[in-house]
């Protein structure tokens, strides 16, 4: 496995800047997972690690080693994509094969069926090696394309939203195999998603990417609980931080614009009248929707509430954010 650290990368496609100035370090053996909305950057920050696009400035090491004028496969790194990419026409056995014919890597036949087999036993295809790759669902599909990626022990591991087109139970079933691959393996992972709940369950940093820029790095918990500004607050969390103005409940910070709440952060029973407008139950936990001062707010309560629709509910702030005009945390 290996380090990658990128140094001032910045790249921009025609009048469109799509890095700019982006300094992160991938430690050996970290899962990195870079956060963000379509357009933040992150597919471009795996181009550049790939070698399938250079920066216009800066540089990107692997390892200890400069990038520049290294091809992919110079490069030792291993990429899945959203979309299976696997070949039709061959086996599960011959797509996990492939990459190991290469000239380059020269394996030998029976180090490539060993591989094979053992990362068909870690994905729990085995029983499907001789099937065609057109008579495979959705799930098992992606997990040949991930088992492709694993078969090769690259430096790096990087993965560009492999989970997003996946129902919801068999993404939560992979998300949790991935991260025991991962560990496992001590491997370096660079992973790309929009899905909080990924970057909360499997990262050990996360990078928070707003129109290129990096604007916030570190565990996902110090992110939660330590957002640099409103847009960093945002990507993590689930239901949404709440942005009210910074006087609603009271005196506030004299340069504060806005009080950010977590859900879990507004303490019930004690302060002043908000109405519950919806309830929902979500089985370990519900959801309150409340109206406070004409504005719409979101916080969690136990399980079996005997609150309803139409209750007047005490609520004060506990442990808030607060943020100037320009969304930056005070």
């Amino acid at each position: 496995m290996a380090e990658v650290i990128l140094h001032n990368v910045t790249k921009s496609y025609g009048p469109q800047t799509a890095l700019s100035g982006v300094s992160m370090t991938i430690a050996d053996g970290a899962f990195v997972v870079l956060l963000g909305p379509t357009g933040a950057g992150k597919t471009t920050t795996l181009r550049m690690v790939s070698g399938l696009d250079t920066p216009d400035q800066g540089d990107i090491s692997i390892n200890g080693q400069s990038t520049k004028g290294l091809t992919p496969a110079q490069r030792n790194v291993a990429m899945v994509f959203q979309q299976y990419s696997l070949y039709p026409h061959l086996t599960v056995r011959e797509n996990m094969e492939f990459p190991l014919k290469s000239p380059l890597l020269r394996t030998p036949r029976a180090e490539i069926t060993r591989k094979v087999a053992e990362v068909a036993e870690i994905l729990q295809i085995s029983h499907k090696l001789d099937n065609k790759a057109t008579a495979l669902s959705g799930g098992e599909m992606q997990r040949v394309s991930i088992g492709r990626a694993l078969v090769r022990n690259p430096a790096v591991y990087l993965m560009d939203e492999p989970l997003s087109s996946l129902d919801a139970k068999l993404r939560a079933d992979l998300r949790v195999e991935l991260k025991n691959i991962q560990s496992n393996l001590g491997a370096t992972f660079l992973y790309v998603t929009h899905d909080q709940i990924e970057a909360m369950t499997m990262a050990t940093h996360v990078g928070v990417l707003d129109h290129g820029k990096l604007v916030q790095f570190g565990t996902p918990r110090e992110i939660y609980e330590q957002p640099v500004s409103i847009y960093a607050a945002g990507r993590l969390g689930q239901p949404h931080i709440n942005i009210l103005p910074a006087d609603l409940f009271g005196p506030a910070p004299s340069n504060a614009t806005h009080i950010g709440l977590r859900p879990e952060h507004i303490q019930q029973g004690e302060g002043q009248d908000a109405l519950v407008k919806r309830i929902e139950h979500l089985g370990d936990q519900t959801r309150l929707h409340l109206s406070f001062k004409n504005h719409d707010l979101t916080t969690v309560t136990d399980a079996h509430t005997a609150l309803r629709a139409g209750d007047i509910l005490r609520i004060q702030p506990q442990r808030p954010f607060y943020f100037d005009a320009n969304g930056t945390r005070i």
